[in-house]
């Protein structure tokens, strides 16, 4: 399970760049969104099942602050499940933020 989490923090570091808004936006905004992202996802108890494997997050920040998932795109669902889970409705910090723009953020399982 350690090593699941390993490649996922990696996968997650390597991805934190591709965090695309529909519009455009601060750039150091997007990459706090992504860190903090990276983090609400870094602790899983995914099986091997589960691993090895890209979803595609959508999702928008509403009025206070928090994660609204629009879409999550993975053929597991597992995977699709939990990160529903670690992401919706939780909180983040951003500084600069239009409420309504959406997000798109890969995510990568590695085992």
């Amino acid at each position: 399970m350690r090593k699941i989490s390993l490649f996922l923090v990696a996968a997650m570091l390597l991805s934190m760049g591709t965090v695309s808004a529909n519009e455009g936006g601060n750039k150091e905004s997007v990459k706090k969104l992504s860190v903090q992202i990276y983090e609400m996802l870094s602790y899983n108890s995914l099986t091997s099942n589960e691993v090895d494997q890209t979803a595609f997050v959508r999702f928008t920040i509403n009025e206070n602050r928090e994660i609204v998932i629009l879409s999550v795109d993975a053929a597991n669902e597992v995977v699709e499940a939990f990160i529903k889970e670690s992401l919706h409705d939780k909180k983040v910090s951003v500084n600069e933020y239009k409420e309504g723009r959406s997000y798109t953020l890969p995510v990568r399982i590695d085992g």
